[in-house]
């Protein structure tokens, strides 16, 4: 039979049988059909369990939709697809921060294009199991943190908790609002080969993964859209909208509009994309622990000039974080005097302080009794089998079957990695069992359960990795509703059973198929419906307002030196040596000078850089280890960014994340001034060219521009906004300031080519050009520059917007006078307004132009003074409170 005429078998049907050797890796985008017909094969070892096979191996029932609609797109359209939403997660800054990667902040998260699935009867199962074991947790915390009739009854023996230092003393006999604990519960399950679900953890303080199951769900909806809508996926969103019911509810002030934060530990924890996301999603302000205040036993946030007061904290922060005054003195993550606030009833904090105990390994050796005294029934939902060495037959038998045990620490917090007692050495094995001896009661030990596996796809082809599903319960009414799905991670091998993101793990979507009609809940209000009509924004922490700042002042430093460099090489590439180009030694020196990268142009040895400025320049472009150079600025402008991410749109982000691979085009072994002799074997690595530098700036200036377009166009008008513009607008000021010191001050003949310079690098060159026919002069182009106000890149127009930005700033409505950076501003504009520009421009003489020096000097010793204002006026909280209003 020829290939035109041989039937085409079904993906289900290639699946079914028995199972023959995977084909070789192959491109999803070929297209013939001999490897078309082996796209999709999967062959899992047998060694576990696997989701996608029973145990007849015939494909599950409630696999079939799926695989048939990948079927019908076939491996070229699902090729195209899947590079689509990997751009989308890359464009969308999604992160996952492993310590220690290389990559550092900028980790792209994990996720697999095929999800895993759930069938309706399974997560029945699972949600009367979880729902249950959450009740179950609650009343323990309850009793544990109150009578603690479970240690008196000797249900839980009493060194497991008092030794514990995820119990919280300072939390005993403190009651959080309406008696719920766990507002957010998390569990992690996996199946093991008898094909029964357990527990195999419980995250009960902050649990993570929420916000990437949701996130991993917008990526897989939009890949897989048919898919999606054939195989009647549950929707997140319902579930999210009952935890903010929750969340508005416990609320001790303002019920009906209370202010609610998400308290993060910061831009540098692993999950703080999530933490932004979710803010985003649910509508709270993202703070850290420094934009928090506890005054008059309460909870204020640290806003413009003021404070305003705090109702409930989402936290994503470790319980002993919190509070550095009663749970841990080290911490500058937290809010001084939290524990009290909470004590004294006045805010709420979700979930509740003292929940990490619940995560102790340890206590799911106790939960089938707990569960029977404190419940009246059995548990439903197993845990991974577990024994606290504490007693003395449990650890006698642990020692002997140390080979099929795991061995994890007892406590919470506690410094010790799990090892396995089969990967054991002889002498390892013995000085293990003597550390068990010394002190039982610090080990627990678990069988090593053989997670079940999936289907992942790896490069070109589908392999078999372990899996362990994370699913989240919310606290709703009196009991708990269940995320119609989760957090679904598999392991980064097949013969690796530890499922771990830090470890080179992956993620999954997780679809919950429904047996009926599925929900369109959104949390957007519904159409039609009336809504309180707001023009808010007066909630900006100052941290944010801060960081927005800076943001502008890295963004603008960054263009600003980006013209500079680029105004220089293309005189570089373009002429044959500075004879041509007279003007290239001021615009070098001018390079240092506003990097700050000293010694540079201006070091001992400047003449030699001078005449061969090739390397200096370079490294001024691409060496990040210097704070002042391109490479350096955009580094600190992504680091500012990632903080904000909450408060920056996604065209923004996308345009934050173009710059950010600016740093892939840094120079590699061979920087500047190093020792070009290859180590190790490795191959020499060549410096970048003058010309691919040139590239790289037309394209970094051009990003920046798009930058400062959204920043116009795209930004509401708020305090935001105000920052952000009143420091791209201030640093601008000090970049013109300097510019022209370093080249206008001190004439050079000829001048002509330094004017046309400094033009272009204002980018006013056609303005000029436009308004005078004849040759460049030095008193039309200082008019032009610094004084004319209809110039956009003019030295006046900067000022005017700063002083603009700073008269709509909140402000104190007694204060009648003027603030001290409101009088450095009309100081400044005043002066530069009431100059004239042929005095200016005319040489005394000294032969310098003294007139315009005193004047720069001026304005460059003022500008910094209003940053320090600004900072004093609106950044500092010294004073209890501020009636603040608009100007």
């Amino acid at each position: 039979m020829s290939a035109e005429a041989q039937p085409r078998t079904s993906t289900i049907d290639r699946l079914r049988p028995a199972r023959e050797t995977m084909n070789e890796p192959q491109s999803l985008t070929d297209t013939t059909e001999s490897r078309e017909e082996g796209w999709l094969a999967y062959t899992p070892a047998g060694l576990a369990p696997d989701e996608l096979y029973d145990a007849t191996g015939r494909v599950r029932p409630y696999w079939q939709e799926l695989l048939q609609s990948l079927d019908e797109l076939g491996p070229q359209e699902l090729g195209r697809r899947w590079l689509e939403a990997q751009n989308l997660i890359r464009e969308n800054g999604v992160t996952y921060n492993v310590y220690g990667d290389p990559r550092g902040l900028n980790r792209p998260w994990q996720l697999d294009p095929i999800p895993f699935l759930i069938s309706p009867e399974e997560v029945r199962e699972l949600e009367r199991g979880l729902i249950q074991r959450a009740r179950l947790l609650e009343v323990l915390m309850r009793d544990l943190y109150g009578p603690q009739k479970s240690l008196s009854s000797g249900l839980i023996p009493r060194e497991l908790i008092f030794a514990n230092p995820g119990f919280l003393r300072s939390c005993h006999h403190l009651t959080p609002p309406g008696g719920r604990y766990l507002h957010l519960y998390a569990a992690n399950i996996g199946r093991g080969v008898d094909g029964i679900l357990r527990i195999v953890g419980d995250r009960t303080q902050s649990p993570s993964g929420a916000g990437y199951a949701l996130e991993n769900r917008v990526v897989l909806s939009r890949m897989l859209p048919e898919a999606f809508r054939d195989c009647r996926v549950q929707r997140l969103a319902p579930f999210f909208g009952k935890l903010r019911d929750t969340l508005r509810e416990i609320a001790p002030h303002n019920r009906d509009n209370p202010r609610i934060v998400l308290l993060t530990p910061g831009p540098y924890n692993e999950t703080y994309f999530e933490h932004a996301y979710l803010a985003r999603y649910l509508g709270y302000t993202l703070v850290e622990g420094g934009d928090l205040t506890v005054r008059d036993n309460r909870v204020y946030l640290k806003v413009l000039g003021g404070l305003q007061p705090v109702d409930v904290i989402f936290r994503r922060l470790d319980d002993d974080f919190c509070d550095p005054l009663e749970l841990r003195p080290d911490s500058f993550l937290g809010v001084p005097g939290l524990v009290q606030v909470v004590r004294a009833g006045n805010v709420a904090v979700a979930n509740a302080l003292g929940t990490g105990l619940l995560e102790t390994c340890s206590l799911l050796a106790f939960l089938p009794e707990l569960c029977r005294r404190f419940l009246g029934e059995e548990l439903l939902l197993p845990s991974v089998a577990t024994w606290w060495c504490g007693d003395p037959m449990i650890c006698n038998y642990v020692v002997d079957n140390l080979g099929d045990l795991v061995i994890k620490a007892a406590h919470l917090g506690t410094r010790f990695e799990p090892v396995f007692g089969a990967e054991l050495s002889a002498r390892e094995r013995e000085q293990l069992v003597a550390r068990i001896r010394s002190r039982p009661m610090d080990f627990v030990a678990q069988e090593r359960l053989s997670l079940s596996t999936a289907p992942a796809l790896v490069g070109n082809r589908l392999e078999q990795r372990h899996l362990v599903l994370r699913t989240y319960l919310a606290a709703h009414g009196e009991s708990f509703t269940m995320m119609p799905g989760g957090l679904s991670r598999f392991s980064a091998a097949t013969d690796n059973v530890v499922v771990s993101m830090q470890r080179g793990g992956g993620s999954k979507d997780s679809w919950v198929i429904s047996d009926g009609p599925v929900s369109s809940l959104s949390l957007l209000p519904p159409r039609g419906m009336p809504v309180q009509l707001s023009r808010g924004g007066k909630d900006l922490p100052s941290r944010v307002a801060d960081n927005l700042f800076w943001l502008g002042r890295y963004a603008e430093r960054a263009e600003g030196l980006a013209r500079l460099l680029r105004a220089v090489l293309i005189r570089l590439i373009e002429s044959s040596g500075q004879s041509d180009s007279p003007e290239l030694p001021v615009l070098l020196r001018s390079v240092t000078s506003m990097s700050m990268s000293y010694p540079g142009f201006l070091g001992r040895d400047a003449d030699a850089k001078l005449a061969e400025p090739e390397e200096e320049l370079l490294a001024e472009v691409y060496d990040a280890d210097r704070p002042g150079s391109m490479a350096g600025v955009l580094l600190a402008l992504c680091r500012v960014a990632g903080a904000v991410r909450d408060r920056i749109s996604r065209d923004m982000w996308r345009v934050v994340n173009d710059l950010a691979d600016f740093h892939r085009h840094r120079m590699g072994p061979t920087l500047p001034h190093s020792d070009p002799t290859p180590r190790n074997g490795d191959d020499h690595q060549r410096l970048p060219t003058l010309s691919e530098a040139l590239d790289l700036l037309d394209h970094s200036v051009m990003t920046l521009a798009a930058f400062s377009g959204l920043t116009m166009d795209s930004v509401t008008r708020g305090d935001g906004w105000r920052f952000l513009d009143l420091g791209r607008k201030l640093e601008r000021s000090m970049h013109t300031v300097t510019l022209l010191r370093n080249t206008l001050v001190v004439p050079r003949l000829p001048e002509s080519p330094m004017l046309e310079a400094l033009l272009d690098i204002a980018d006013s060159s056609m303005t000029y050009r436009r308004r005078y026919q004849t040759s460049v002069e030095p008193a039309a182009v200082i008019d032009l520059l610094l004084a004319d106000e209809g110039n956009p890149r003019s030295l006046v127009f900067q000022l005017a917007a700063v002083a603009e930005n700073i008269e709509h700033l909140p402000r104190d409505t007694e204060r009648t006078i003027r603030t001290p950076e409101q009088r450095v501003m009309l100081q400044v504009m005043t002066a530069v307004r009431l100059a004239d520009a042929d005095k200016l421009a005319a040489p005394a003489e000294s032969g310098e132009r003294e007139a315009l020096e005193t004047l720069l000097a001026d304005t460059a010793r003022a500008l910094p003074t209003v940053s320090d204002a600004v900072t004093q006026t609106y950044l500092s909280h010294l004073q209890p409170s501020r009636h603040l209003t608009r100007g």
